[in-house]
């Protein structure tokens, strides 16, 4: 009961910060965001959310979002969603504070703002592409921790008459998955998501095993996750063109009959064979290039991840990741890429040490740490390293080491993967599976991590602050008391060094663009 009393105050306390329930058109939440359309975005209160002690930054891009972290964001979006229902019950019309003109200008601003920093059709593709993915995240994350724990109990031959059922409860998600990808994939393109799931359930229907094309026999699962997606778009075109053509009184019978049989024949005579020889290619070329890279691959891979989220361009590797989950149970790129992570918590822990007199900044490590810990990078990145410049480049350094330890034994025999995407840092423990036994697969993570956190340290704190930046930030930067109590604490500014009144915890995601105008773009939240 506390805890749906916390949980409903931190949706209440939000709310009219948000310009209250008129001014909400849309709720959504993802791992770790509660996302918002708004009418109206210039009646948010931005400072005063960031202040707010369950809110951990604040991010712009097609929605409004507010991160809250992973668990919680979950439990607060249903509150939040009554109280916006109550409220728009007991006034319909509260917010209408501007005329109609000001608020199609202000509209109108908003949106050449973030069509000129965001939506470039590359960039859109890909956040399409990643709305397809993440609402299967959970599953993938439940199914994959039961996973893990069948396979401990098979190797140890405890319970044999449970791990039956616990294979099944792993193992059914993803037997099914090209089904939930059609539909989703479906619902993001504008067609009727059942029809794009219907087309990729062909791809998962144990009778194509019976269908020759190309002068093979299909297997039940070809083309995996890129058939599905492949196969739900192409039934949104399909769709689309019927109804342009088909009179009204016989849409309901002859639309979804020629969608489903034109895209159905399509994916069985030609994307299950195309999309099945793509996915080989990916597992090939993952296996080729940390068993003959190593070291190099996993030092590149880890040091540009967190560049590659700040421009959005991490989310083309989500259907790789599942691919590759789908083919061999787990992904041997998360592990390499989570150490991004590590280098940034070694790179905040260098600079807590290193402005000993900014009681600001160090307030916000120290309410950050634990989520970067567990792979939460929005507090850490977006309040401590990128707004200080160098410690975002050591921070990357950090990634860069921690990944080629990992790289370097996935070289020499010892794979490391993971058998969900989502979780970073120590939440990814759970999930780690490889090919030499899990205590091994533990041990080699771990020893990632540490080298990822000694190095981000370590370049950090040695050349992450020229005498300048280090004289500048090195002072204290809290206001008179009654200012701190209203503002949560002061920042730097990522352009000027001067103070900010963010709150604890402020900085963002990464995902999409922070709350300052002109910032570059960010993009997961893991990291």
């Amino acid at each position: 009961m506390a805890t749906e009393d916390k949980n409903r105050a931190t949706a209440a306390a939000i709310l009219p910060l948000v310009g209250g329930a008129a001014n909400v058109s849309s709720i959504a939440h993802c791992m770790t965001r509660l996302r918002l359309g708004l009418h109206d975005r210039s009646l948010v209160d931005d400072e005063a959310l960031k202040a707010l002690p369950a809110v951990m930054g604040l991010v712009e891009d097609d929605t409004y979002q507010i991160v809250l972290g992973p668990g919680t964001v979950a439990r607060v979006t249903p509150e939040f969603e009554q109280l916006v229902e109550e409220g728009r019950e007991a006034a319909p019309t509260a917010v209408q504070t501007v005329s109609a003109d000001e608020l199609a200008a202000q509209g109108a601003a908003i949106k050449a703002q973030q069509k000129a920093k965001n939506a470039t059709p590359f960039k859109l593709f890909l956040r399409k592409i990643a709305n397809i993915f993440v609402p299967l995240i959970p599953a993938l994350i439940g199914c994959g921790i039961i996973a893990g724990l069948n396979g401990l109990l098979v190797n140890l031959g405890w319970l044999p008459a449970v791990t039956p059922a616990l294979a099944a409860m792993a193992s059914g998600f993803m037997a099914l998955i090209a089904v939930f990808v059609g539909y989703n994939t479906a619902k993001e393109f504008g067609g009727t998501p059942i029809l794009g799931g219907a087309v990729a359930a062909i791809i998962v229907f144990p009778g194509v095993a019976n269908i020759d094309a190309f002068g093979q026999t299909l297997s039940p699962g070809q083309g995996g996750v890129l058939g599905a997606l492949g196969a739900a778009v192409l039934a949104v075109y399909v769709e689309k063109w019927c109804r342009r053509w088909v009179p009204e009184a016989l849409d309901v019978l002859v639309t979804p009959t020629l969608t489903v049989l034109i895209s159905g024949l399509v994916t069985i005579f030609g994307l299950m064979y195309v999309a099945g020889e793509v996915s080989s290619a990916i597992g090939t070329f993952a296996d080729w290039l940390l068993s003959n890279g190593g070291a190099g691959a996993g030092f590149v891979l880890g040091g540009l991840f967190l560049p590659l989220v700040m421009l959005g361009l991490h989310q083309a590797l989500i259907p790789i990741h599942t691919t590759l989950i789908e083919q061999q149970g787990f992904t041997v790129l998360l592990p390499i890429l989570a150490m991004a992570g590590a280098g940034q918590v070694g790179a905040a822990m260098a600079v807590y040490f290193r402005l000993p007199r900014n009681e600001s900044i160090r307030r916000t490590i120290k309410s950050a740490l634990p989520a970067g810990l567990l792979g939460v990078g929005e507090p850490l990145i977006y309040g401590v390293s990128l707004p200080l410049g160098r410690p975002f480049i050591t921070a990357c350094v950090g990634g860069a080491f921690g990944g080629g330890v990992v790289g370097l034994f996935n070289q020499l025999g010892d794979t490391v993967g993971s058998t969900a995407i989502g979780p970073s840092g120590w939440a990814l423990f759970p999930l780690l599976d490889g090919n030499h036994g899990l205590g091994s697969t533990i041990a080699i993570y771990g020893v990632g991590l540490l080298v990822g956190y000694v190095a981000g340290f370590l370049a950090t704190y040695f050349f992450g602050f020229s005498k300048d930046l280090l004289t500048e930030f090195n002072v204290s930067q809290d206001p008179a008391p009654s200012t701190v109590a209203a503002t949560g604490g002061p920042h730097p500014s990522p352009d000027t060094g001067r103070d900010r009144t963010d709150g604890p915890g402020s900085p963002d995601s990464t995902d999409p663009g922070p709350t300052d105008p002109g910032s570059p773009e960010k993009a997961p939240a893991r990291v």
